[in-house]
């Protein structure tokens, strides 16, 4: 765990340290530092870090995709994958996951407005670094983040049987469902 202060707790400690040095705070300093203090917690708290990826909100995706897998978060791939996978449903990894049209359309109008590369923007920077501008990846896994992030789990741990698969990240990040995929 690191013990080192983030940049925000830094800098509200210069400022607790500047306004000690001017001598007694007046209400409004206080006051404004109180608030830029709270709106730089907030911020982070929305944005949720570097491994928070808005997990799926339409019920509709969320049951045909969640029925048998994670539902992923949109964010985690670009649109072009998004359209790709959906456009050959039949051969889902597999698996047959073919959908009545009208059901097709909506999973996929969702999927790609929050693809990482339109709506979940804010969210893929980092995971979507290294990913050619055009390419559709079919699988996160094999985004290039994805395999620096993982590339020190060892093969055994991948085959445990709680595990099965590396697109099972709610083995490992139990919050994965909810769009965290801290350790």
């Amino acid at each position: 765990m690191n013990t080192q202060p983030s940049a925000a707790q830094r800098t509200a400690f210069r400022a607790v340290s500047a306004l000690r040095t001017i001598g007694p705070p007046r209400p409004l300093v206080l006051t404004l530092l109180a608030l830029g203090f709270s709106a730089l917690l907030l911020g982070r708290a929305q944005a949720g870090g570097s491994h928070y990826y808005p997990p799926v909100g339409n019920p509709v995706v969320k049951e045909e995709c969640g029925s048998c897998h994670l539902a992923f978060a949109p964010s985690m791939l670009p649109a072009a994958s998004w359209q790709r996978m959906m456009g050959d449903l039949k051969n889902h990894f597999g698996d047959d996951a073919s959908l009545e049209p009208a059901v097709a359309a909506v999973v996929t109008d969702y999927l790609v407005s929050h693809a990482g590369d339109r709506g979940g923007r804010a969210y893929s920077e980092k995971l979507l670094r290294g990913v050619a501008a055009g390419s559709a990846p079919l699988r996160i896994t094999e985004l290039p983040k994805w395999v620096r992030e993982h590339r020190k789990v060892p093969d055994w741990e991948w085959k445990h049987k709680e595990v099965r698969t590396r697109a099972n990240c709610t083995a490992c990040h139990v919050y994965a469902a909810r769009g965290y995929y801290e350790d």
